[in-house]
């Protein structure tokens, strides 16, 4: 594919579109052009055109090793042996697959609370895997005192932009595939895959609406830009683990200011109810996360109808005992 065709529009954000074509050099292909393609079935029960791009297709069943194989690329030229993070479950995956390639030591922190499949599968990929009670937030201060205790490096999703430009090569296939669409969906966390996406779409597709989805339990990313000002939640509730963050990063929020055009919340009946039609209609199994777009769909559907909606997948890791008791809801 080429991606140099189009007239870039200028954002000011911490992206830089020229080191995201870059980077489809260094991400190993197997996390490269995923499927998009047009769901007619989901289509006749969502009223409108549905286009899938289909993030699970992967060693690590997520998009989080599109960034992940920038960062330990990075510190494997800068001679480093050893890296820390904190994570939901996938971006531990694939920072320990990327690491692992490359021979670095990956120690990742998780909330006990985390779904078992994840974190089996970190352990089955070598990484050192430390538990804290409490949630995401929790092992995000633990990975960075053991960054600090240890001198390593510590990586933050989101944070660290290569995070968010590995996310971002997603926004090139979109931008230069078929079929055409009008709005994209994106799942919203900690923000690498809305900033990168969306920082690509609003620079080489300005006209494409961008539209960001999280739980209605989890809100602090899309409280925050609708205040435009940084909104902490003492709590998270919600089954969509993989985007249950409490603090969102200044940062961040600032480049998300500037790519997305709406950021909405939707409820745990949506998400279980957008997991189910995936399931029964796309024939796909995916992790709550993922069913975040065709939620925010379910939700208001006349906001939708009749326009062409691009929704990503962004992962499949889930526990099948838990998947099997929503989907049968």
């Amino acid at each position: 594919m080429k991606f140099g065709a189009m007239d870039p529009f200028v954002l000011n954000t911490r992206l830089n579109l020229d080191r995201i074509r870059a980077a489809r050099q260094v991400i190993d292909p197997s996390f490269l052009d995923t499927p998009l393609y047009e769901c007619d079935a989901l289509a006749g029960h969502l009223g409108c055109t549905v286009s899938i791009k289909l993030e699970t297709a992967n060693p690590v069943r997520s998009f989080k090793g599109r960034g992940t194989e920038l960062v330990a690329s990075l510190l494997a030229d800068q001679g480093r042996s050893a890296v820390v993070c904190a994570s939901a479950g996938n971006l531990g995956q694939a920072l320990a697959w990327s690491g692992r390639r490359r021979g670095l030591d990956v120690t990742v922190v998780a909330s006990r609370r985390a779904p078992t499949a994840k974190l089996d599968r970190i352990r089955a990929l070598g990484a050192e895997l430390e538990l804290v009670e409490g949630d995401f937030d929790t092992a995000r201060e633990q990975a960075a005192t053991i960054a600090r205790q240890r001198g390593i490096r510590l990586v933050e999703d989101s944070l660290d932009i290569e995070t968010c430009e590995g996310a971002a090569t997603i926004g090139l296939e979109l931008a230069t595939g078929t079929p055409t669409f009008d709005t994209v969906l994106i799942a919203l966390g900690g923000g690498a895959m809305a900033t990168g996406v969306g920082h690509v779409l609003k620079t080489l597709l300005p006209a494409v609406e961008v539209i960001c989805v999280q739980p209605l339990g989890a809100p602090a990313m899309t409280r925050s830009w609708h205040e435009r000002r940084v909104i902490t939640t003492d709590s998270t509730d919600t089954i969509a683990d993989g985007v249950a963050g409490r603090h969102p990063i200044p940062a961040v929020l600032d480049d998300l200011l500037q790519v997305a055009d709406d950021a909405v919340l939707v409820q745990e009946t949506s998400i279980i109810a957008g997991m189910r039609m995936l399931l029964e209609h796309a024939g796909l199994v995916v992790e709550p996360s993922a069913a975040l777009g065709v939620a925010a769909v379910l939700e208001d559907p006349d906001r939708f109808a009749g326009r062409h909606v691009a929704t990503i997948l962004c992962g499949s890791n889930v526990d099948l005992d838990a998947y099997h008791r929503w989907v049968r809801r």
